[in-house]
Order: structure tokens, then C-alpha cells, then sequence
């Protein structure tokens, strides 16, 4: 595939294109039709963003396994579970601001292998630290590849099948976390590895490298994957967008006449705001080049006219990472009090009474831990499914208001929780109606900014909510044992406050982006 589209490219820069009238690229992309490459688009883009749920959430399910040989205190678990939060932030940011000035593609072929190396080395990792500095280094490449994917994908999609399809892509987050908790369940348990007085490589070590699979092989796949021709045009390299987009008709039509359009440009009013940076410079001058580029593109997303979505964007991007990260990721203690004392999570002296565990329910628990992490990913099938077919329907405003909304509702009910099967639909609950919205986000946040600085929005507001979540982690850990219902308060009032300021957003359904 990547030999053919670059022999369209050598034929375009030596062809002199007829005269015609320009075709701005939203209709230019139409007329390449639908069909096998679209198709292709989505399931790489999809093993991608599963790749990235699976290194996100293998965490959560090593962790009891782990705690021995890492000999890992509480403190140092609240750290694991934060420091892919600070990769990530630190990811989505520069990786984000580099896609907007060297490419989809080549960005995407770094982050995804700076995610799976990362997770690959620590699996071989003997001690807490160097563990810890793997899973950081993995969490940056994760943080970039999530915004620049979106990215890719979107600008080959035409406006009318953006929402939905976009849509679609967000649920293989799911298929992620499905792939993550069924591995988990299938491997950790086993008696396999190798085990030597100096060197470990037992189960949950082979569960976390199996995880670098996906990332990895996603890599190799963009290899052959063409740019965006979208980012292309933003760079003024119009023959090879062309020769992408004569590409793209020819896969989706391979019997059908050849692609019209021999002169297309972003909009009519559009000038290239930079040149494309792939040319090989000093290393010195590189890096400032690099630097200086990132702050323009930041800088041109917090002035008018972008100024008011930014901050917009990201209010709702704090609240609902701060809420749903905040309580999801303590969802399991929650379970497990109600589980071992009976009643309400929000009745116990915890503190006390952990101390009290009876050690022969370890292996019960971790059953019990795999199935209803298995189950509660595969709850999100729901709402998925309903913002693939009501996105382009309802609108995204509408259904990320009252995604939020009805989540922050949800949240009071978890202190009328009596037994396990009772968390387990709750959570199952609250995971179906925060996709909808999560999902709603995704499609915003890649519609409503231009080409030019897309990737560069998408990082800072994904680094924006993973500092939410860690704050959310931090701040519910510090306030669960005083009484649950304070944090539970703060999450839901936050969730429905993002929720609501989202109806102040443009509606993008069916609109050409820029």
C-alpha cells in the first residue's frame, strides 16, 4: 500500500494538472466514495486505541499480583496508579503539538512504540523504581498516540459519516479493556514463568509484555499507511494530497472510473500557516525549532477566536476525568468493603477493620476481580452502540450533557449498596452512561478546532484530564475514610457542572471543519 500511494505522489509532482475549479476538501473526500479504505482506517486506528486501553488499564489488574514481588507499599500503588496519568499528560501535550507540524503518521509510529517498548521493559523489571519508570515512559507514548489518532482518522472522514464513525472508533476503548481484563483472567492465575534467585518472569510479568502487542503491531501497520492529506493541504504539500486522495478513490473503487478532481484546498480562504517540517535539520536547531512551534500552536488555541471553546473544552475535560477516574479507580475497594463487612461502603470504620482481613479469601477476591472487571467492560457495549447510531441523530451536545448529568446522578445511589451484585450493576451502570458521554467528547474535541492546531488541542485537553484524574485519585483517597459520601458529592457535582456547561458549545453535526 505505502509503494503505490508514493508512486501516485512521484506521478502528481510531475503531472501539469489541467485547469479546473478548486474543490475544497470536505467535497473532495466525498468523491473519493466509501469503501475498503475507510474500512481499513477504522480497524487500524481501532488496534490502536485498544492498544492504548489495554497498556492504561493492565495496571489495575497486575497490582495484586505484583504487590509481593515489587514489595510494594500503599504509597507506592497510589504512585503506579498515577504515574501513567503523568505520562500521559506530558504525551498528549508535545506528541499532540509535534502531529500538528510533522505529520499523523510519523508521530503515530513514534508514540505507539515508545508505549510498547516502555511496557515491554517493564515487565522485566525487578524492582519498584525501575518499574515505575517504565510504566511513565510507556504512559508517554500513550498520551500521544490517543489525540493524534483521533486526528488521523477524522480528516478522512466526509461530514456526513464523521459523527458515526467517529463514534465507532471511541468503542474499541472497550474492545481495550475487554481484550485487557480477559487476558488478565486467562493468564495471571496460571502457574507459568520463569523463576531464578536473581531474575523473575512469572504470570502477571507475561500478562503485562502480551500487552505491548497491540501498540507494537500498530506501529508496524502505520508503516504503510499513507498522511493524512487533510494535514497535508494545512502544509501547502496540495500535489501529494491529491495523489492521497486519487488513492483513497482508487481502493474504494477499484472498477470504477478515475478520480475527478484535479485541484483541492482545505477551504477557499485558507492559507498554509506553516511548511511541513519533515526535512532534516540540526539537532540544536531542530529542538528549536520544535519548541517554538509548540508554543505558537498553544498559544494560538488560547486567543480569540479559539479562546472561549478552549476553556470550554477544558472545563468539561476536568470534570468528567476528575469524576469518572476519581471514582472508577476506587470502585474496587468500594466492592471489596462491601464484600468483606456487608452493608454499605459508607458504613465501616475501614481503617480499622482492613486490618482484620481474613487471608483465605485472597484467591476468591481475585476471581471475583477479574470477572467483574470483564463484565463491566463489556457493559460499555450499550452506550457505544447508541452514540454509533444516535451521534449524527441527537447531536453531541445532547448527548454529552446528558451523558454527565445522569452520571452525577448515578453517584448518589452508591451508598444504598448491600452486596456484591449490587456494586457490580452500579458500576456496570455508571460505565454504560459515562461512554455515551466519552464518547461525545471524543467526536467534539476533534471537530470544533481547526487542522492546523487539532492535535496540539486534543493533547492539552487529554493532559488536562489526566491531571484531573490524578487529582481525582489523590483527593478521593484522602476523603473516602472520612466519609464516603464527601468525595461522592464532590464527583457528582462536578460531572453535572461539565455537563451543563457543554450546551454552551457550537453544534458541529453535518458542519465542514477547517
Amino acid at each position: 500500500m505505502m509503494e503505490e500511494h508514493q508512486r501516485l505522489i512521484n506521478n502528481a509532482d510531475d503531472e501539469s494538472l489541467h485547469e479546473s475549479e478548486e474543490i475544497v476538501y470536505e467535497d473532495a473526500i466525498k468523491q473519493t466514495g466509501y469503501g475498503r479504505f475507510h474500512w481499513l482506517v477504522l480497524f487500524l486506528c481501532g488496534w490502536a486505541v485498544s492498544s492504548d486501553a489495554i497498556e492504561v488499564l493492565s495496571v489495575s489488574f497486575m497490582l495484586p499480583s505484583a504487590e509481593k514481588d515489587l514489595k510494594m507499599s500503599s504509597e507506592d500503588k497510589g504512585w503506579l496508579n498515577a504515574i501513567i496519568f503523568v505520562g500521559m499528560m506530558i504525551g498528549g501535550y508535545f506528541w499532540g503539538s509535534l502531529a500538528d507540524h510533522h505529520g499523523r503518521r510519523t508521530i503515530l509510529l513514534g508514540s505507539l512504540t515508545v508505549n510498547g517498548l516502555g511496557g515491554l521493559v517493564s515487565s522485566t523489571s525487578q524492582v519498584f523504581w525501575l518499574f515505575l519508570l517504565a510504566r511513565f515512559i510507556s504512559g508517554i507514548g500513550v498520551g500521544g498516540s490517543i489525540p493524534v489518532i483521533f486526528s488521523y482518522f477524522t480528516e478522512f472522514q466526509p461530514k456526513d459519516r464523521r459523527g458515526r464513525m467517529i463514534s465507532a472508533l471511541a468503542t474499541f476503548w472497550m474492545f481495550g479493556n475487554i481484550i485487557a481484563a480477559g487476558l488478565a483472567w486467562s493468564v495471571i492465575p496460571l502457574d507459568i514463568g520463569y523463576t531464578s534467585p536473581s531474575f523473575k518472569y512469572n504470570s502477571w510479568r507475561i500478562f503485562v509484555a502480551l500487552c505491548t502487542i497491540p501498540s507494537l503491531s500498530s506501529a508496524v501497520f502505520f508503516i504503510f499507511m499513507p498522511e493524512s492529506p487533510k494535514f497535508l493541504l494545512t502544509v501547502g504539500e496540495d500535489k501529494k494530497a491529491l495523489a492521497i486522495l486519487k488513492f483513497i478513490h482508487k481502493k474504494n473503487n477499484p472498477m470504477s472510473s478515475p478520480y475527478q478532481v484535479t485541484s483541492v484546498v482545505l477551504d477557499r480562504d485558507y492559507k498554509p500557516a506553516h511548511t511541513s517540517s519533515s526535512h532534516s535539520t540540526g539537532c540544536s536547531a531542530g529542538m528549536s525549532k520544535n519548541l517554538k512551534s509548540l508554543m505558537s500552536t498553544s498559544g494560538e488555541l488560547f486567543r480569540p477566536p479559539l479562546l472561549r471553546l478552549s476553556v470550554i473544552m477544558l472545563i468539561i475535560n476536568f470534570s468528567l476525568s476528575f469524576g469518572y477516574y476519581g471514582l472508577w479507580m476506587w470502585f474496587p475497594e468500594l466492592f471489596s468493603r462491601v464484600e468483606k463487612y456487608g452493608g454499605s461502603p459508607c458504613d465501616h470504620h475501614v481503617t480499622a477493620l482492613n486490618k482484620t482481613v481474613n487471608a483465605s479469601t485472597d484467591f476468591l477476591e481475585s476471581e471475583w476481580i477479574y470477572f467483574s472487571g470483564f463484565m463491566t467492560a463489556v457493559s460499555n457495549l450499550p452506550g457505544n452502540l447508541l452514540t454509533i447510531f444516535l451521534m449524527d441523530q441527537l447531536g453531541r451536545k445532547f448527548l454529552l450533557a446528558s451523558s454527565m448529568v445522569s452520571s452525577g446522578v448515578s453517584v448518589f445511589f452508591i451508598p444504598l449498596v448491600r452486596n456484591k451484585w449490587e456494586n457490580l450493576g452500579i458500576s456496570c451502570l455508571f460505565g454504560a452512561v459515562s461512554t455515551i458521554g466519552w464518547n461525545s467528547l471524543d467526536v467534539l474535541s476533534t471537530e470544533l478546532f481547526p487542522t492546523n492546531v487539532r492535535s496540539t488541542a486534543m493533547g492539552i485537553q487529554t493532559g488536562i484530564g489526566r491531571l484531573a484524574a490524578i487529582f481525582g485519585n489523590v483527593i478521593f483517597g484522602e476523603l473516602v475514610d472520612v466519609h464516603c459520601s464527601v468525595p461522592m458529592i464532590m464527583v457528582s457535582a462536578l460531572l453535572v457542572f461539565g455537563g451543563l456547561s457543554s450546551i454552551r458549545l457550537p453544534s458541529t453535526v453535518r458542519v465542514d471543519i477547517h
